[in-house]
């Protein structure tokens, strides 16, 4: 724990401006990050007396063991600053939502040639447009499926849609009229891009003008007496209709906003959001945090809002934003918020009314969030605390190992051998630090000799992060914004306990590779499969964990984990080893010359077969590279297919695309 006054700042150091400042910890990693209107004012509440900070305030600033700062020209810069210092260096300290799970959104890709509807999760990307986000992904399809009598655009896959045009075969859905079936070009590009605009336009809230249209259009049928199109008009309005009633209207006068509601206690706050499009709700998210910092609602809501909008812009960002506090800096978000849409946003508490009676729905949600969220948590806390408690005893720890680092080795006969590391902290998994290695000091076959390698390679780097910044000094705690060096290094910080996939012999060659660093602060064991045994150093009988022991599960599932990062990436470099091309080997053949040649060949065997004039034809071939093509290709000439004995995969000769393809029997695993 160290002392605040430590690392004060000297008096007069701080400027009296605005700026963004960070807390760091004796390993230079940033815990805690914010922005104020006056640094000095700000800083200067973090150095008053222990006694009367609030104590998550207290522990931060007794955590920390530097603070250093940047200067900006505007609040507005600060809270840009801020949200982009917390996204990257992941403070400890810091307010940070987490969703309980991915929400799928309705996408149509209007960056392709055709575009398809489809259901999307995860980033967004440019081009395409988003609809929801929804609760449930059936919910999604149902609504398109409904949509797609009147809207027939296209929702099959790449491969789908390349396999109906070479066949000239359109898929079911072109069948039975629910695609327009771009594939075998039964509508042009600019007819169907029309579709896909005007199923978007719908989307969108647009609803009525299309209603009105088809009912004109059903009238105009039903006179002219073409009774079957008029009852097909007639059933397309009753699907929009049936989507439309999907999301009930909630604002009548045909608002677009996202209303924000928070529900929180001492410990945790729940975030839900209602995002309402033509007065309809359109899609509906949920988050939930640890209240890390001293925060009160109007904080938690600018941070709600600095993670909802701070990827987002033009209409992802609506006209009206309703709250149940404003934040500290009303006038600096708001401006914030006008920048990502590129138009004037409201800010405001909604008083009276529809918006208010929403808004009430809106925090109900959030606090039964917040009760479910707390069950779930209250029962899987406990379990972790319990399962690290009994590692710490069954191991005869000092202290329950709040960190663990696992190695795993994987490769398939002695080939593409890797290493794979996977971090849990508080018994949690943390992606973010997994890390992948190469085996590089020797050739085959050899999981002992390859842990050491591992292992020595892992704490060299800590080693080396932990000397550099013991040489790093300031001569004030300010730093320049294109200096900030505080992101997170790969291998900066020690874990508390070694876990290692196997038995004595990989255990020891851990703790042989430790202590050769000198390193003696690092716990080591092993997990064997065959009696899922715990051994320890030196030790000749194993530590056996009862088969109910949340200590032993916790283990098996730091494990498993390891075991299958390391197997992915073995069969990744395997399959990226087995799909190399001998178009590769000739040197000066550019991506753009080798699919010139598949396209005017067919395939690399029709290629071998041609003469060097044929090879001179394609556009951009010169004789010298084509001699150079020609006798790449003899040498890399096969005898026979290829055949792995051990996985029964058939190594055909070429593929059409130009690549090795492979075939598989089975699945091939990797031999630990």
């Amino acid at each position: 724990m160290a002392d605040p006054s430590s690392y004060r700042p000297k008096p007069g150091q701080i400027p009296d401006s605005p700026g963004v400042y960070r807390f760091r910890d004796e390993h230079r990693r940033v815990i805690y990050v914010g922005k104020a209107k006056s640094l000095r004012q700000r800083l200067a509440n973090y150095f008053q007396d222990l006694a009367s900070l609030h104590p998550r305030t207290r522990t931060m600033v007794t955590t920390a063991a530097s603070v250093e700062w940047t200067v900006v020209s505007t609040e507005v810069e600060a809270l840009q600053l801020e949200y982009s210092w917390i996204k990257e260096f992941d403070p400890r300290f810091n307010v940070k939502y987490r969703d309980d799970k991915s929400y799928p959104y309705l996408a149509v890709t209007m960056n392709e040639e055709f575009p398809r509807v489809q259901v999307m999760r995860g980033a967004k990307r440019k081009g395409v447009r988003y609809f929801g986000p929804y609760g449930h992904a059936w919910a999604i399809r149902e609504t398109v499926d409904l949509m797609l009598r009147v809207f027939p655009v296209r929702t099959c896959s790449a491969g789908v849609f390349k396999n109906a045009a070479r066949t000239g075969r359109p898929c079911l859905l072109g069948y039975i009229g629910k695609c327009s079936a771009p594939c075998v070009e039964r509508v042009t590009p600019e007819g169907h891009r029309e579709l896909a605009e005007q199923f978007c336009d719908f989307m969108a809230g647009r609803t009525g003008t299309y209603i009105r249209r088809l009912e004109k259009d059903m009238m105009a049928a039903a006179e002219e007496m073409e009774y079957e199109r008029a009852a097909r008009l007639r059933d397309d309005i009753e699907a929009l209709k049936r989507a439309m009633e999907k999301n009930a209207v909630v604002l009548a006068d045909a608002t677009d906003a996202d209303l924000i509601a928070v529900a929180e206690d001492e410990l945790e706050a729940a975030v839900q959001i209602f995002h309402v499009r033509g007065g309809r709700v359109r899609g509906q998210r949920g988050w939930v945090t640890d209240k890390v910092e001293a925060v009160d609602t109007a904080g938690l809501v600018e941070h709600a809002l600095q993670q909802l909008y701070g990827e987002e812009s033009g209409d992802a960002v609506p006209k009206e934003v309703l709250v149940p506090a404003l934040p500290e800096d009303l006038d600096a978000v708001t401006q914030w918020l006008t920048g990502r849409r590129g138009a004037n946003v409201s800010l405001r508490i909604p008083q009276r009314g529809d918006k208010k009676d929403l808004m009430a729905t809106v925090e109900r949600n959030a606090q039964q969030a917040l009760v479910l969220h707390k069950t779930k948590r209250a029962s899987d806390l406990t379990t972790r605390s319990r399962a690290l408690e009994e590692i710490a005893e069954a191991l005869d720890l000092d202290s329950a190992p709040l960190r663990i680092e696992c190695f795993d080795i994987s490769h398939l006969q002695g080939e593409d051998v890797v290493a794979s590391m996977v971090v849990f902290e508080d018994g949690l998994p943390r992606k973010s630090e997994y890390r992948r290695f190469q085996i590089k000091g020797f050739e085959g076959q050899d999981d002992v000799r390859s842990m050491h390698e591992v292992i020595s390679r892992r704490f060299k780097r800590y080693l080396a992060e932990k000397e550099r910044t013991g040489e790093w000094s300031a001569e004030d705690g300010e730093v320049p914004a294109d200096e900030g060096n505080g992101k997170p290094k790969r291998f900066a910080y020690p874990p508390q306990l070694v876990l290692v996939d196997g038995g004595q012999p990989q255990v020891a060659a851990a703790q042989r590779a430790l202590d050769e660093l000198g390193i003696d602060d690092v716990a080591v064991c092993g997990i064997a499969k065959r009696m899922e045994e715990i051994w320890l150093p030196g030790e000749d009988d194993p530590v056996v964990l009862p088969r109910s022991s949340e200590g032993l599960y916790l283990i098996q599932r730091v494990r498993d984990t390891a075991h299958d990062f390391a197997i992915r990436y073995q069969r990744s470099k395997r399959t990226k080893r087995l799909r190399t091309s001998p178009l590769d080997a000739v040197p000066g053949l550019g991506e753009t010359r080798k699919q010139a040649l598949i396209k005017h060949f067919g395939s690399v065997k029709r290629l071998r077969q041609a003469t060097i004039e044929q090879i001179c034809e394609v556009p951009g071939m010169g004789r010298k590279t084509a001699e150079s093509l020609v006798v790449a290709l003899a040498q890399a000439a096969p005898a026979a297919p290829a055949v792995n004995t051990a996985t029964g995969e058939i190594i055909e000769e070429e593929a059409d695309d130009g690549v090795p393809a492979a075939r598989t029997t089975e699945d091939g695993g990797s031999t630990e």
